[in-house]
């Protein structure tokens, strides 16, 4: 029983660190907010591991998994976001820039669920990866203008429903030998992040920030090559044209 729970629970840990961190930027705690959510982010990645290393996969996990990732990689970072660095914009555009990304996620996780995807690859910036950057990003509010912050939401919205192809590490599984060691895992992460809340926050927000840049160069390049086979196809079509006949 306990065996076929342990996916479930790490799922469940991951929508209650979304809650808590929720509640802690409305407590002017956003550094610990944010670190809330990258802990949940590792709960996330290690749900699924465990319930394929035990064999355990379900709907139902499944379901609890995204609903989860609404709340903590949608919901929270966007709130984040909002008390930190929108407050002081025009109500109803900071409302719906506010809105717009959990609601891209949400968008992102229902595609995921009913649409097949390319193996190794998911099809937009996954919600975990996107949120991850949000929250990390709002600490930033003191160095960046409010307009950057506000593009940067919109463009991390954009690339969860975009099609871009992103490396998926689920195939990075864990030796069910090693199951156990997860929980002592988790525990000692989550000491680690209270500890050093800031400072952690700002260090994993470079390998995920780079990892979304990746969408958003693999955009830029397949505009090019549009662009570029656009001209191709004008240009063979001109060619006739400017020929002329010699007699």
């Amino acid at each position: 029983m306990i065996t076929k729970s342990l996916p479930n629970l790490f799922t469940v840990g991951n929508l209650f660190l979304g809650i808590i961190s929720i509640i802690m930027v409305f407590n002017n705690k956003p550094e610990l907010a944010a670190i809330m959510v990258l802990v949940a982010m590792l709960l996330d990645g290690l749900d699924g591991r465990v319930a394929r290393a035990l064999n355990v996969q379900s709907e139902f996990g499944k379901e609890l998994d995204s609903l989860s990732d609404v709340i903590s990689f949608g919901v929270a970072p966007a709130f984040i976001m909002y008390v930190m660095a929108f407050t002081e914009m025009n109500a109803a555009g900071a409302w719906i820039v506010t809105a717009i990304f959990p609601i891209c996620g949400a968008l992102r996780l229902a595609r995921f669920n009913v649409i097949a995807g390319t193996p190794g690859y998911f099809i937009g910036l996954p919600i975990p990866a996107a949120g991850g950057v949000l929250c990390t990003l709002a600490l930033f509010h003191n160095e960046l203008s409010t307009m950057v912050l506000v593009l940067a939401t919109l463009l991390l919205s954009y690339l969860m429903v975009s099609t871009v192809k992103y490396p998926n590490f689920k195939k990075v599984g864990i030796p069910k030998a090693a199951i156990w060691v997860t929980p002592i895992v988790v525990i000692i992460a989550v000491v680690i992040a209270v500890q050093f809340p800031g400072t952690l926050s700002k260090i994993i927000f470079v390998p995920l920030l780079l990892y979304a840049l990746y969408g958003l160069k693999k955009n830029v390049d397949r505009l090019f090559v549009f662009l570029r086979l656009k001209k191709k196809k004008t240009n063979t079509m001109e060619e006739p044209e400017s020929k002329t006949t010699t007699i």
